[in-house]
C-alpha cells in the first residue's frame, strides 16, 4: 500500500458532494424542527394560558347572567306591583274629567238659571210698575 496512489473519480466527487448536501440539508431541517418544536410549546402554553381565562372569563359571565336575572326579576315584580298604581291614576284621571265636565255643565246650568232669573226680575219690576201706575191711575180717576 505504500506506492498506490488514491485518485478520485468524477463518480466519488458528486456523490461526496451529494453527500456534503444532504449533510447540510439534514443540519438546515434540524435547525427549522428545532425552532417549529419550540414554537409547538410555546403555542401550547398559549392556548393553555387562554384556555384557563375563558373558563375564568365563562365563570364570570355565567355570574354576571345569574345576577342580571336576578335584577330582571325584581324590575319586574316592582313593575307588577306599580300596576295597580297607573290604573288607579288613570282612573283618577277619568273621574276629574268627568268632574270637570259636570262641574261645567252645572256652570251652564247657574248661567242659565241667573239669565232666566234676570229675565223673572226685570218682568216683575215691569210688572210692578204697570201695577203702580195702574193703581195711580185708579186713584186719580176716584
Amino acid at each position: 500500500m505504500e506506492g498506490k496512489k488514491m485518485t478520485i473519480t468524477f463518480g466519488q466527487i458528486a456523490g461526496l458532494i451529494a453527500a456534503l448536501a444532504f449533510l447540510i440539508l439534514v443540519v438546515f431541517i434540524c435547525a427549522v424542527l428545532k425552532n417549529l418544536v419550540t414554537t409547538v410549546k410555546e403555542m401550547n402554553t398559549s392556548i393553555k394560558t387562554l384556555t384557563k381565562d375563558a373558563d375564568s372569563i365563562a365563570g364570570n359571565v355565567d355570574e354576571l347572567l345569574n345576577k342580571t336575572n336576578v335584577l330582571l326579576d325584581d324590575i319586574n315584580h316592582k313593575a307588577s306591583e306599580l300596576d295597580p298604581l297607573f290604573r288607579t291614576a288613570a282612573e283618577l284621571s277619568e273621574s276629574v274629567s268627568d268632574l270637570n265636565e259636570a262641574s261645567r255643565s252645572m256652570a251652564e246650568k247657574v248661567v242659565h238659571s241667573t239669565e232666566n232669573a234676570a229675565k223673572a226680575s226685570m218682568a216683575f219690576r215691569f210688572g210692578k210698575m204697570a201695577i203702580g201706575l195702574w193703581d195711580r191711575r185708579k186713584t186719580k180717576s176716584k
